[in-house]
């Protein structure tokens, strides 16, 4: 019976970059995915790579930064083993915060006049903020993660579901499926919004459903992401122009509603008054991974080698590089370089 050292369930960009990130260290890698790779909340990600805005929690900062300034060599190896260009744009953002936090800086933080930095921009006399922020497609992304795992040889089991942790003498032995079963002395769970359907440890994941849409067709489209309360905008490349996105609490469903859909089209339309000369290319919906307290959950739980990584939120893509980082380095039992025990699964024992 083929072993492996390592098994992670989830195949989204997390669980896949974490299993590349193993692979460096020599580990024989398997990912079990219940689905198709990178179909859930990777493929529904708008990808801004938004590292240290006012709404990132303080415990999480050092986090955020840490992940923001390794996304281009993050992004080079991938496109480097896969051949595939990810998007990643430094073109970066202009924000308009929202008015309780207009107070909490300075009035105008704008390298030129906003109407020379976004001429399409429909703006009265509202505070504008320009970041220094990176966007990145994620289904690109994930696209070139599940190639350059294939690359490295990790191994991946698709359409299959994990039912259970083996346990052998109080450790994981490895995990059975709907399927068959697979063994490695360690197992980690990034199965985002479905993470706590694993029983044994408390994993209080929840999904928080984020509904969007495309647009295409613009002759002058936006050239930086536009963040505002109502809606934002974030150009790609190829001429798309995504509108999100609502963060709803309405369990595992995933289905668009036309009237919300509408709503932010109309949204966009506000911020960005061309947009409505495009056409609506795509809507759709995805589920982020929630914890109660919004942190992720990140660590070694009380059954050894049975660790978690997941609850990113609506941090999921930003923090890829990071987690695989950190998450690697735990798991192959060496010095942590980010202190990350404020996202122990832990915290939420009873």
């Amino acid at each position: 019976m083929k072993t492996w050292d390592v098994i992670i369930v989830g195949g989204g960009i997390i669980g896949l970059s974490l299993s590349i990130a193993l692979r460096k260290r020599g580990a024989r890698v398997l990912v079990v995915e219940r689905g198709e790779p990178g179909r859930e909340a990777s493929y529904a990600a708008a990808g801004m790579l938004a590292d240290c805005t006012a709404e990132t929690p303080e415990a999480l900062q050092p986090l955020a930064i840490a992940s923001a300034r390794m996304y281009p060599e993050f992004v080079h190896e991938l496109q480097d083993e896969s051949g595939i260009d990810v998007d990643l744009r430094e073109d970066g953002t202009i924000l308009f915060p929202r008015p309780e936090h207009v107070h909490e800086g300075p009035k105008s933080l704008l390298p030129a006049p906003l109407s020379e930095l976004e001429p399409g921009l429909a703006t009265s006399n509202r505070m504008a903020v320009y970041l220094r922020e990176r966007s990145v497609d994620p289904r690109a992304l994930v696209s070139a993660a599940l190639k350059a795992a294939k690359h490295r040889e990790v191994d991946i089991a698709s359409g299959t579901e994990v039912l259970s942790l083996l346990i052998s003498h109080g450790r994981v032995g490895g995990v059975s499926t709907d399927k068959t079963s697979y063994a490695a002395p360690v197992v980690v769970n990034c199965a985002g919004a479905w993470a706590g359907q694993l029983e044994l440890v408390k994993i209080p994941t929840r999904p928080v459903k984020g509904q969007m849409l495309s647009v295409v067709g613009l002759a002058h489209g936006p050239r930086h992401v536009i963040r505002a309360p109502e809606a934002y905008l974030v150009p790609r490349s190829d001429g798309r122009i995504l509108i999100g996105a609502t963060v709803e609490e309405a369990g595992f469903d995933k289905r668009t509603d036309a009237a919300t859909i509408h709503g932010l089209h109309q949204a966009g339309i506000q911020l960005f008054p061309a947009l409505r000369e495009g056409r609506m290319l795509e809507a759709w919906a995805g589920l982020r991974p929630a914890s109660p307290d919004n942190l992720p959950i990140l660590g070694a739980t009380h059954i050894d080698g049975y660790f978690v990584a997941t609850g990113h939120f609506r941090d999921g893509i930003l923090l890829t590089p990071i987690t695989a980082h950190v998450m690697s380095q735990l798991i192959t039992r060496q010095h942590l370089e980010y202190d990350i025990s404020a996202f122990s699964p832990a915290r939420f024992a009873l």
